[in-house]
């Protein structure tokens, strides 16, 4: 018997090295991932792949591989019986925030006013069943000041204000000082066995199908470290593909005080221990096979901070616990399950696209706390959750390659009308990736999933004319900033308005041969910008107005092309 399963490893080693390759897609990649989502589209890709992993593997994405303007930006150097290397292409991202942070979904950036540069590039290399990627990432912000909360509000419009940063992480500003940061970035160390892979990473996770943002992972905060065992293509079963992917990782806290303000801190902050958050995560999807283009997925995350995690199979394995906190009480009333420091979210998403409609449509619904029963599930659905709709379509022009590109996403993270019923004294309670005990659902201080901001909701519209790489268009966008914030301090008043951001971009790409440029111009116009208003003006209300901001960036990807 040990024998026999001893020759079917060694036949899975070699089947995989001798059919896969080590380069993969990184997480919101620019330019290159919005191209690879269009080829699929369009009919160009060869894999019946979702988009709600990703990275992921590039290798047969593309039915013509040889003329794939992808690959030619991932080449093989080396490539041998069992052994291959490649040089990563090299990227500079700089961008540039005139008077305020704006802006996401930039791995290792940080919300910044002033200018910004990221640096990224690296080699991969394969050696039968072993694939390493080394890419480190290296950031410099000047992280200059900017006219942040107020500190003349009253104490009930503050103390609002530290609710959600004590339940969270998202500090106005990253210290005093310019900032500088190596890390490991995008790299990762993975075992192979046909269809699966097993690895150590640093690198972004994105799961879910959204283009600006999604409700679990995104690329919109600094990469951590984690373990994965995931699928490094569809899983092709008599029922369908499936992929899936489970990690476990592990969470920093910025340790930051949140306002600008050293007077609202001191007295208002509840302080970091220092203590790291373990992190449980497993996402699955499904392609029926009688619905060739319509994808299902399920998403669940657990994270608590590491002092209050035990060593049972439960306390490493969250994930697999049931749903209703009902059954996890002892003598079905008493046991202190919020105590533990645990949070959930759970995510249900779909995406259908169509190749001879040029069209995709998808969404995701997330809950982010336990119901207590199925009655309390049935009866407050809308509790506790967020969600995330989009679309893209592309219109043929009279050149075959050219298109009209539209796409655009809305979502939605501002608590529901049940925080009325629930909750006394019309105030609501926690928001989308936050929690009492194990504060907000974020790395180093930035979102993991959403990046626009705690209770925010954002509507993005693009108009593009597209052919191939290359990419000239407009951008729309409105941005409700901390909306249950807003209503926890002056839902009640109707003279008080929210803080709207709204913003016209101009975008641009294009590719000559080894180099890819990508760059976006913002303006944003904000109304109440940190709900000061103009024609109002008390303790609640200092006067204020609406101000212009400018929001800028340049991505420069150049590849190392093979001969």
């Amino acid at each position: 018997m040990e024998k026999r399963f001893l020759f079917f490893l060694v036949l899975m080693v070699f089947w995989a090295a001798n059919n896969s390759s080590a380069q993969s897609l990184n997480a919101g990649f620019p330019v290159v991932e919005e191209y690879t989502r269009r080829a699929q589209l369009l009919g160009n890709s060869g894999q019946q792949s979702s988009f709600f992993i990703r990275p992921f593997d590039l290798k047969g994405i593309y039915k013509d591989q040889e003329d794939s303007l992808v690959l030619s930006f991932f080449p093989e150097l080396i490539r041998k019986k069992g052994y291959s290397f490649g040089i990563l292409p090299a990227i500079n991202s700089t961008s540039f925030n005139s008077k305020r942070p704006y802006g996401w979904g930039n791995k290792g950036k940080l919300p910044n006013v002033g200018l910004q540069s990221y640096f990224s590039g690296g080699f991969f290399a394969k050696l039968f069943f072993l694939k390493i990627q080394f890419q480190p990432e290296f950031v410099f912000a000047s992280n200059n000041p900017f006219e942040g909360f107020s500190d003349n509000f009253s104490n009930r419009v503050t103390r609002a204000r530290f609710f959600y940063w004590n339940n969270g992480d998202n500090p106005e500003r990253f210290g005093n000082e310019p900032i500088s940061r190596f890390w490991w970035g995008q790299s990762s160390l993975a075992l192979e066995f046909g269809p699966m892979d097993l690895s150590l990473s640093t690198a972004n996770i994105w799961w879910g199908p959204g283009q600006f943002n999604s409700l679990t992972f995104s690329d919109n905060a600094e990469g951590f470290p984690h373990f994965s065992l995931k699928t490094n293509r569809p899983l092709k079963t008599f029922i369908g593909n499936v992929e899936t992917e489970i990690i476990v990782g592990r969470l920093e806290n910025s340790q930051i005080a949140p306002s600008q303000s050293d007077s609202l801190n001191r007295a208002l902050f509840r302080r970091f221990d220092g203590d790291w958050r373990y992190l449980n995560a497993i996402h699955l999807s499904y392609n029926p096979s009688f619905l060739k283009n319509f994808f299902v997925g399920f998403s669940r995350t657990f994270q608590q901070y590491n002092q209050f995690r035990g060593n049972t199979f439960n306390d490493w394995f969250p994930i697999f616990e049931v749903f209703q906190k009902k059954t996890l009480f002892t003598n079905g009333n008493s046991v202190e399950y919020d105590s533990r420091g645990q949070d959930q979210q759970v995510v249900l998403s779909f995406r259908y696209f169509s190749n001879k409609g040029n069209f995709e449509v998808y969404s995701e619904y997330g809950r982010r706390d336990h119901a207590f029963d199925w009655r309390d599930f049935i009866m407050n659905p809308e509790h506790a959750r967020a969600y995330l709709m989009g679309f893209q379509k592309l219109f043929q022009l009279e050149k075959p390659d050219q298109f009209i590109q539209v796409r655009g996403e809305l979502t939605h993270q501002q608590e529901s009308v049940n925080r009325y019923i629930r909750y006394s004294g019309l105030i609501g309670n926690q928001t989308w990736h936050t929690h009492g005990l194990a504060r907000g659902f974020v790395n180093r201080g930035e979102a993991l999933g959403v990046g626009a901001g705690v209770g925010s909701n954002v509507q993005t519209l693009e108009i593009s004319k597209v052919r191939k790489m290359n990419k000239i268009g407009v951008l729309f966008e409105r941005l409700e900033n901390h909306q249950d914030f807003y209503y926890r301090a002056f839902g009640q008043n109707s003279e008080k308005k929210p803080w709207i951001d709204f913003s016209l971009g101009l975008l641009w790409d294009h590719q000559w041969q080894n180099l890819l440029i990508s760059a976006k111009g913002q303006f944003i116009r904000s109304s109440n910008y940190q709900w000061e208003s103009a024609s109002l003006s008390s303790q609640d209300f200092s006067a204020g107005e609406g101000k212009i901001a400018f929001f800028g960036q340049l991505h420069l990807i150049y590849a190392i092309k093979k001969n």
